[in-house]
């Protein structure tokens, strides 16, 4: 996502870059791993939306 940041990732886009190909899990664990990453987020950028979710898509790394 920093590589391309307003690019719109769906879930498996980022499964599979996280995890290839190989993956068998549940898709809804980026779910997860997003939430988390936001509150690690707002820790040190009070106030801003760093990650994005796009309703029926995926989520999206905002500029600053």
């Amino acid at each position: 996502m920093m590589f391309h940041p307003n690019r719109v990732f769906n879930r498996n886009d980022l499964i599979n870059l996280a995890q290839g190909d190989d993956f068998e899990g549940y898709d809804r664990n980026i779910d997860t791993h997003i939430k988390n990453l936001r509150k690690k987020i707002a820790e040190f950028l009070p106030g801003q939306e760093l990650i994005s979710s796009i309703y029926g898509i995926g989520y999206k790394l905002n500029q600053l």
